[in-house]
C-alpha cells in the first residue's frame, strides 16, 4: 500500500509544482486585496459596502470577509461540511497565506465518524489540505464479525486551484468562481475492504466546483462535479464488484447569510453505489455556522448519511470547531 500511495504523492508534487508556478503569474484580479472592497460593491448596495469596508480597515487579520473560506469537510477542504466549494481556505488575501486547523465528530445512530486536519490557503489561489478520517464500527463492528470498536482510518491529502473569477468581488458579474481539486486518499484496511468486495485501498477522487456569493441578498451557491469511485467518502474503499469505474456525482450547497457571523444552509452529496455487500445512499445536511471572530468558527448540524455496512436510518449530529487565519 505504501508503495501505491508514494507514487500518488509523486504525482502530487508534480501538480504543485505547476500550479504554483501558475499562481505566480495570476492576474492582479484574482486575489484583489481589502482596499479595492469598497469600491467594487457601492453601486450595489451602500450599506453593506459600508460594514465589508469597516471589517477590512484594519481591525482583522485579513481582508476576507467572513465565511467566505468555508468551513472544513470531512475530508479536510475548505467548503461546507460534505462538499467543497470553489473558495480557497483560509483567509489570506492575493498576498498573503491563511491556514485553518479543524476537528469535526459526526455522531450516529450505530457508528462514529471523527475528522482532524490542516488547511494552507496561498495567495487566495492555492489551497492545500490533509486530513485524517476515522470510522468507528462501535457495537456493530462485533455483528460484522470485526470486532467490537473496529476502526478504520483514512488519510487523504487534497489541492484545490482557483482557476478564473471571484465569488465575492465579482459582484457586477453572474460568473462564479470556478475551481479544480483534487483529493489523493489512503485506506490502512486494505485486507478487510477487499474482503467485502472492495476493489482498492487507495483512490483519488477530481473535482470542478462553481460557487457564487451574491451579497445584496446574502445567499451563497455552489455547485460541484465530482469523479470518484470512493465507498463511504473511502472509508470502505474505492470500485466494487458491481463497479470499480469512475463515476461523475453532482454536489450542492445553498446557504444565507444572515448576518456577517452566521451561516445557515444545506448541502447535497450523492455518491457512487458500487459494493453488494454494502448498498450506498446520497447524503445531505443542513447546517449552523457561527464565526464570532476570524480565527474561530463552529458548525453544527443534522447529517443524513442514509445506509451503511447494512445499517439503514444513520442520521445524526455533526459538530465541527475550526481555528485559523
Amino acid at each position: 500500500m505504501s508503495g501505491g500511495y508514494g507514487r500518488y504523492l509523486i504525482l502530487l508534487v508534480g501538480l504543485l509544482l505547476v500550479i504554483s508556478a501558475s499562481s505566480r503569474c495570476a492576474d492582479a484580479q484574482a486575489g484583489a486585496v481589502a482596499e479595492d472592497i469598497d469600491p467594487g460593491l457601492a453601486a450595489i448596495d451602500a450599506r453593506r459596502a459600508q460594514r465589508i469596508s469597516e471589517q477590512s480597515a484594519g481591525r482583522d487579520i485579513s481582508g476576507k470577509l467572513l465565511l467566505t473560506g468555508g468551513v472544513n469537510n470531512i475530508e479536510g477542504t475548505g467548503g461546507g461540511g460534505l462538499s467543497p466549494w470553489a473558495f480557497i481556505g483560509g483567509y489570506g488575501t492575493s498576498d498573503q497565506i491563511g491556514g485553518n486547523g479543524f476537528y469535526t465528530r459526526i455522531l450516529l445512530p450505530d457508528y462514529t465518524v471523527e475528522s482532524l486536519g490542516v488547511l494552507i490557503g496561498v495567495f487566495d489561489r492555492l489551497e492545500l489540505s490533509f486530513a485524517q478520517q476515522r470510522f468507528d464500527t462501535m457495537k456493530i463492528g462485533q455483528t460484522l464479525g470485526l470486532g467490537q470498536s473496529f476502526v478504520f482510518t483514512q488519510n487523504t491529502a487534497g489541492l484545490k486551484l482557483r482557476l478564473l473569477g471571484n465569488g465575492v468581488l465579482d459582484q457586477d458579474s453572474y460568473i462564479p468562481q470556478l475551481t479544480l481539486g483534487a483529493m489523493f486518499k489512503s485506506n490502512d484496511r486494505g485486507d478487510v475492504l477487499k474482503a467485502v468486495g472492495a476493489r482498492h485501498d487507495l483512490g483519488v477522487d477530481l473535482y470542478l466546483v462553481a460557487t457564487k456569493l451574491f451579497l445584496r441578498t446574502s445567499v451563497l451557491a455552489s455547485g460541484t462535479l465530482m469523479m470518484t469511485k470512493a465507498n463511504q467518502f473511502g472509508l470502505l474503499g474505492f470500485g466494487g464488484d458491481r463497479s470499480d469505474h469512475y463515476q461523475i456525482k453532482p454536489q450542492f450547497s445553498l446557504a444565507y447569510l444572515p448576518d456577517p457571523h452566521w451561516a445557515i444552509g444545506g448541502e447535497y452529496r450523492s455518491k457512487p453505489n458500487n459494493l453488494s455487500f454494502a448498498r450506498e445512499e446520497n447524503a445531505f445536511d443542513f447546517f449552523i455556522a457561527w464565526a464570532p471572530v476570524k480565527n474561530l468558527s463552529v458548525t453544527c448540524a443534522v447529517a443524513d448519511l442514509g445506509t451503511i455496512a447494512r445499517q439503514a436510518g444513520q442520521r445524526g449530529f455533526y459538530g465541527s470547531l475550526q481555528i485559523g487565519f
